[in-house]
């Protein structure tokens, strides 16, 4: 590990297979804390390389439990977290609204590490039981048309990083990797980035893979859409640049967006806004996000038509259902 972290101490870079053969050695224990805690440290203070991002994407796919989900056109929801901003779970919600639409969901999750509520917080905390058993996850799919997949049950080698992570308390290059690394590794992404670097540095990766995908990034630092703000969205058509305006809404203050500073306040609002009991701005924020998600299902249909399947979802009770249906399960 020393001539590793000379290596980035001096500015040079990995290669793919170099990146790989790092992150497999850190999960298998090769390492001491110290030495993990400084090399994550290190890639907090410059630009990772798109062939570093894709060897550790390689590795942590090829090192976790992997599902095959064939005959289901899957969908993720994720984002990769880091942005600081404290928002309630948009993109779990996001997740809801389009399983309630009729798409099939495979939202990949986890605890809070740079955030007070990740995903898993709130959905273990509203009595979502984890699982990585196949049979159980395709029951969800068949009948709430979401399962849950948290990533810790997933991603085992991982086990060796997580306490440093919580320790840390600050995004890493780690949060660059949950949106990748999906065990579903399903065929449709809809995927929220900390920055437009990363968002281009994602969309590279992807053009190797047989994906359609749609990379978010709000231009005030949010790794999801969030209204407070334009945004840029990265498709296999190429990059575009939108205005809230010309969505129709107004620009709203981050404020609005705040999760609260408990799992319990998380958790309420969460209950309020897939329950149809949220206000007018949480409403409008989750529903874009849903909107782009099912559009990159059907890139073909406008931004009207994704928003009105994602508000019929919402209003009709269907997202809800679909909650209600995966937590007792």
């Amino acid at each position: 590990m020393k001539k590793i972290l000379a290596h980035l101490f001096e500015y040079k870079s990995f290669s793919r297979k170099e990146a790989y053969d790092i992150l497999i050695n850190i999960t298998e224990g090769k390492y001491d804390s110290h030495q993990i805690a400084a090399f994550m440290t290190a890639y907090g203070m410059r630009s990772i390389r798109v062939e570093e991002l894709g060897g550790f994407r390689d590795a942590m796919y090829d090192l976790c439990l992997q599902l095959d989900f064939s005959g289901y056109d899957l969908i993720d929801l994720c984002g990769t977290g880091g942005d600081g901003k404290n928002t309630f779970n948009i993109s779990t919600l996001a997740s809801f609204v389009v399983a309630g639409a009729g798409y099939h969901v495979a939202k990949h999750g986890n605890i809070g590490v740079s955030s007070g509520c990740g995903s898993s917080n709130v959905m273990e905390y509203l009595g979502y039981q984890f699982t990585n058993d196949k049979g159980e996850l395709n029951r969800q799919l068949d009948e709430a048309n979401i399962c849950f997949l948290h990533a810790p049950l997933f991603h085992p080698a991982m086990k060796t990083v997580a306490p440093i992570r919580k320790a840390l308390a600050v995004k890493t290059f780690f949060n660059m990797l949950g949106p990748l690394t999906n065990p579903a590794n399903p065929k449709f992404q809809s995927v929220g980035v900390f920055s437009l670097e990363l968002a281009r540095l994602y969309g590279y990766l992807y053009q190797d893979s047989v994906k359609q995908y749609s990379i978010i990034h709000a231009l005030d630092g949010y790794d999801e859409i969030s209204l407070t703000g334009d945004f840029k969205v990265i498709t296999n058509a190429g990059e575009k640049y939108y205005s809230i305006p010309e969505l129709g809404f107004d620009i709203v203050a981050p404020a609005s967006l705040a999760s609260g500073e408990t799992i319990n306040e998380a958790a309420d609002t969460f209950l309020k806004i897939i329950s149809n009991d949220g206000n007018d701005i949480q409403n409008n924020v989750v529903l874009t996000n849903a909107a782009f998600a099912i559009n990159t299902f059907d890139p073909q249909k406008t931004f009207a038509a994704c928003l009105a399947e994602a508000a019929e979802s919402l209003k009709s009770g269907r997202a809800f259902n679909s909650f209600k249906k995966l937590i007792n399960k």
